[in-house]
């Protein structure tokens, strides 16, 4: 082989691997932006840039591997459940204390799961993981209920905290499980007959 030969062949090689690269890290960006969704904006506007911000993700990949997350077990399930359900019955009456209530019970559950939560901040890159898109509805009601303490959140502030807490509390303890998104306790087996009767006695009520 000419050196002319080889010379051509060592650059054929190099853009093989550029490309192969290429490839690599722009698979690699779109399954962070995939994984982290919100959160993959949110940390590539505090990091001021992609690269430094996918670092972040990476980083905080390869922490949520080291822990040791657990199930829960079907005790645990109702417990959080029910107990979800007497904060949601209590917020009628109580919305302060209801709010601070589900703060500690949704403080629990991550705690549970095996999520640290010493820090809030470190506690929520390991959530970021597996439930990025119910982030921002944590970060939200916690806000709210810093403001809850201080006597400042309105009550329909109270309720959108509710909400934004049980995004998060459905996400890690299953849907089914907890009661309606809207703060309210989910329907009696006759409440939802008189909502289905009603619904249908609306849809045939002539415009």
């Amino acid at each position: 082989m000419s050196s002319g030969q080889i010379v051509i062949t060592i650059i054929v090689v190099v853009l093989l691997a550029l490309l192969a690269f290429g490839l690599w890290y722009a698979l690699r960006h779109r399954e962070l932006r995939r994984r982290f969704g919100p959160e993959y904006d949110r940390v590539v506007a505090e990091k001021e840039g992609r690269l430094a911000a996918e670092r972040e993700l990476r980083d905080r990949e390869r922490q949520h591997r080291e822990l040791e997350l657990r199930p829960l077990s079907e005790e645990s399930q109702k417990r959080y459940a029910d107990g979800w359900a007497d904060i949601q019955a209590k917020f009628v009456d109580d919305p302060t204390a209801a709010v601070g209530e589900a703060d500690e019970l949704v403080g629990q559950l991550v705690a549970e799961r095996g999520y640290p939560t010493d820090n809030y901040e470190e506690q929520l890159a390991h959530l970021s993981v597996e439930h990025a898109r119910r982030l921002e509805h944590y970060r939200d009601a916690h806000d709210i209920n810093l403001r809850n303490q201080r006597g400042e959140a309105t009550t329909e502030q109270l309720r959108q905290a509710l909400v934004h807490y049980r995004a998060l509390f459905g996400d890690l303890l299953g849907d089914d499980q907890v009661g309606r998104p809207d703060g309210r306790p989910s329907s009696t087996p006759e409440q939802r007959s008189e909502e289905s009767t009603t619904s249908t006695t609306t849809e045939e009520t002539p415009r």
